[in-house]
C-alpha cells in the first residue's frame, strides 16, 4: 500500500467532529469550494448548511485512498489531513 505524507497546513487539534474516526480528516479551516468531492465524493460529504465536508466514510482500497489522496492534493485551503496511523 502506498504511503502518503501528512499535509503539513491541516491542523489535527481543530478536526471537525462530523468526520469518520481514522487518519483522514477535515479541518475547520475548509471552506466549501466542492473541489475535493470532485475527487472523492464517496468519501466526503457536505455539513447540513453546506458550509464545509467532513469525512463521512474513511478510504479502504486502493482506489479510495487514491481518491482521498487527490482531494488532500488539490484542497486549497490545506484543510484535509492524513496522520497515517
Amino acid at each position: 500500500m502506498p504511503v502518503y505524507f501528512v499535509n503539513s497546513m491541516s491542523d489535527k487539534t481543530r478536526i471537525l467532529k462530523e468526520n469518520v474516526p481514522g487518519q483522514w480528516y477535515v479541518d475547520d479551516s475548509c471552506t466549501p469550494c466542492h473541489v475535493c468531492l470532485e475527487e472523492a465524493p464517496k468519501l466526503l460529504k457536505y455539513n447540513e448548511d453546506q458550509t464545509y465536508v467532513y469525512f463521512l466514510k474513511q478510504p479502504e482500497n486502493p482506489e479510495e485512498i487514491d481518491a482521498a489522496q487527490r482531494a488532500l492534493d488539490i484542497c486549497p485551503t490545506g484543510s484535509i489531513g492524513n496522520d497515517n496511523t
